[in-house]
């Protein structure tokens, strides 16, 4: 699409330059014709023809900094639910999505996919293997679950990507995760349905597999 603008939400949680440096590279190096924009402006937002939500910290810090800024939930509403235009959250952006997070108490999110957000399983130490460290941060390896989704495009099992995150989105529908990551027990990793799109890993720190996802959102058609 010629032309099309690509907002970054900015409701003072995430990495909001290096989320656009990656995308203005992404662009750039392919020829795209997309215009990223980092805006806190609801009536840019709710414009937009994709729509990216990061976010970094607590589901509810999260969701309170939204609610925050003047008509930004009912911008993103407005682009992504009634207007269908295709939508990444990163990180909490992605776990924002679920009907609910266990984060500190009991915090309603958008209700757009099923499944709630709770803490990554701790393990016990052994003699073998001591107990795993939480927050889950650094890089791991993807287990793609659905490799013919368009999002997947270019992407393998084993290929790496970073994570920070102590809470996972515990998906109610199996069908909406694309990718897992092993870290104590099966994480959600990637989760798409329609034209609602997630990251656990941040793409804009995973270089590679990183960009070819930014790459595959920017291209994808649902």
């Amino acid at each position: 699409m010629s032309g099309s603008t690509v907002a970054i939400v900015d409701y003072g949680s995430g990495n909001l330059r290096s989320a656009a440096k990656a995308f203005e590279r992404v662009v750039r190096e392919g020829g795209r014709y997309h215009r990223v924009v980092v805006s806190d402006r609801a009536d840019e937002v709710a414009a937009a023809e994709r729509v990216v939500l990061p976010g970094v910290g607590a589901f509810a810090d999260c969701r309170r900094g939204l609610a925050a800024v003047d008509g930004m939930e009912e911008a993103i509403e407005e682009a992504v639910r009634r207007r269908g235009r295709p939508f990444l959250g990163i990180c909490v952006g992605m776990q924002l999505m679920a009907e609910r997070g266990l984060e500190h108490g009991r915090h309603d999110g958008f209700g757009w996919l099923a499944g709630e957000v709770v803490p990554i399983p701790t393990t016990t130490p052994t003699d073998d293997a001591p107990a795993l460290k939480i927050p889950h941060m650094g890089w791991n390896e993807l287990d793609l679950a659905q490799s013919g989704h368009a999002l997947c495009a270019g992407l393998e099992s084993g290929d790496h990507a970073y994570f920070v995150h102590s809470y996972h989105f515990a998906s109610a529908a199996a069908d909406d995760v694309l990718a897992r990551v092993d870290y104590g027990a099966d994480l959600s990793a990637m989760v798409a349905r329609d034209n609602l799109a997630g990251t656990q890993f941040h793409p804009e720190k995973s270089q590679a597999v990183g960009l070819r996802l930014i790459a595959n959102f920017l291209d994808w058609r649902p």
